[in-house]
Parts: structure tokens; C-alpha cells; sequence
């Protein structure tokens, strides 16, 4: 289902012209690069104040409050040119394990925030000017960082070739 879904993408006259453009494909993967920068550096500032490693004398909701906005506009972003990028090229990215694996890694990074915000960051009230947060947020903010440095790696692995017949249905 999914590789009838890639190849579909890939025969449409949009994803061909993105891919054949001279500037779009290109622009795009710059704009991805910039945002993966913007949102990797916000994030390990929000995720170095949890370990409370970083930014100790600031209360944890005030960093937070501030890195948010900022961080939702890079992931959107980021988020938007990473879709571009595999609709202009999805045969390229649907046999890839790398692929593969950054975007699980993505999801778990995902649920890791959701499942602090929705558990230890309720009671942030009561911890939030601590220079060492509670064991769950230190939790969080470690996990945090292992899945993104993951996504990075594995992103940046997608752009080789080396690695690409471990799939096990032809194309």
C-alpha cells in the first residue's frame, strides 16, 4: 500500500516538474538544512534546561515559553520541506532503512514531548525555578536528545546510496 502510494506520488506531473525544476528541489533542501539547524539548537536548549545542565538560574516555564513558538515554527517548516522534498523524490527515499528509521525516530521524539507535556510538565508549577529538574523531566529531555541526534544521523544517512537494497520488495 504504501509503495503504490510512493509510486502514484512519483507519476504525478507535480513531483516530476519539482524534481526536473533547476531551483526548486535545490531551495528546498536548503530551507530544510536551515530549519533542522534552527529546531536542532532550540531543542537541545529547551532539552540541556531539563537535564538541568543548561540555563539553570532561568525558570524551566520561562525557557519553554520563550523556545516554543520558535520551535513549532521550525518544525513546520521543517516539517513542510521535508514533505516537498520526498514527493518531489519519493523513489528515492521509500527504500531507504535511513528513512525509514528517522521517521520512526521522529515519532518517538514526538511522543516523548507529548508525553511530558501531558504528565511531568503539569506539576512544572512546583519544580520550575529548581537548577536541577525532577527525575521525569530529566527523562524526557535525555530521551529527547538521543531521538533527535538520531534524526540528524539518520537524515543525514538518507542522502547515500550505499545502503539502499536492504528492502525487500523490488520498486
Amino acid at each position: 500500500m504504501i509503495r503504490s502510494l510512493f509510486l502514484w506520488i512519483d507519476s504525478l506531473e507535480s513531483s516530476i516538474a519539482l524534481r526536473e525544476s533547476d531551483y526548486g528541489y535545490a531551495i528546498l533542501l536548503t530551507i530544510h538544512v536551515v530549519t533542522i539547524i534552527m529546531f536542532a539548537g532550540l531543542i537541545l536548549m529547551m532539552d540541556l534546561r531539563l537535564l538541568g545542565w543548561g540555563h539553570r538560574s532561568s525558570r524551566v516555564s520561562q525557557v519553554q515559553s520563550r523556545l516554543f513558538p520558535w520551535q513549532m515554527f521550525a518544525m513546520g517548516a521543517n516539517g513542510l520541506t521535508g514533505l516537498a522534498l520526498v514527493y518531489a523524490q519519493p523513489l528515492r527515499y521509500y527504500p531507504k532503512i535511513f528513512f525509514w528509521l528517522k521517521m520512526a525516530l521522529m515519532a518517538l521524539a514526538g511522543l516523548n514531548a507529548l508525553v511530558f507535556h501531558f504528565t511531568t510538565y503539569k506539576s512544572v508549577a512546583q519544580w520550575d525555578t529548581a537548577p536541577v529538574p525532577p527525575p521525569g523531566a530529566r527523562r524526557a529531555g535525555f530521551i529527547g536528545l538521543v531521538l533527535w541526534a538520531g534524526v540528524l544521523v539518520f537524515g543525514r544517512l538518507t542522502a547515500y546510496n550505499w545502503i539502499d537494497t536492504w528492502w525487500p520488495w523490488p520498486i
